[in-house]
């Protein structure tokens, strides 16, 4: 099992959440990202960095994940992609994608792309707050403790 993060948009507070995890846990954090991260020193924590381009670094983890894995990212079609593989998808307000919901944010996160483009919205989600934040810790914890609980028995 391997936890990946769709890295360049993820905010700070949940990458400090999962570096704590992954030191705690043992398991393996990869942030995938067009950009330097800057990770903390820990053999379970690296840093991939991937061409600049549209969908580069989301093409690269939906390539490697693997059943089992979990995946840190707002990013609705890689949810998508991630849920087909029979990985788990979580975003960084604690929100798990299932293949019940997925379908669902494709089509609104779609219409609100068509009404961004016809200047009918404007903006995007406000900024994590401390429910979210531990909403996130919440989700992140009763996945590892479900992993581990099958990993072990």
């Amino acid at each position: 099992m391997a936890i990946w993060v769709d890295a360049d948009a993820c905010p700070n507070v949940v990458k400090e959440i999962l570096f704590r995890a992954a030191q705690r846990t043992k398991i393996p954090l990869t942030l995938v990202a067009n950009q330097p991260i800057s990770t903390p020193p820990s053999p379970y924590i690296k840093s991939i960095q991937v061409p600049s381009g549209f969908d580069v670094a989301d093409n690269y983890i939906a390539q490697e994940v693997v059943k089992g894995d979990l995946v840190i990212t707002a990013d609705i079609p890689l949810a998508a992609d991630i849920v087909a593989k029979d990985a788990i998808a979580l975003n960084p307000r604690g929100e798990k994608y299932t293949k019940e919901n997925i379908k669902q944010r494709l089509t609104m996160r779609n219409f609100m792309e068509e009404m961004r483009g016809a200047g009918q919205a404007m903006g995007g989600p406000p900024p994590l707050n401390q429910q979210d934040r531990q909403a996130f810790a919440n989700a992140l914890d009763r996945y590892i403790a479900t992993h581990s609980r099958h990993s072990s028995g």
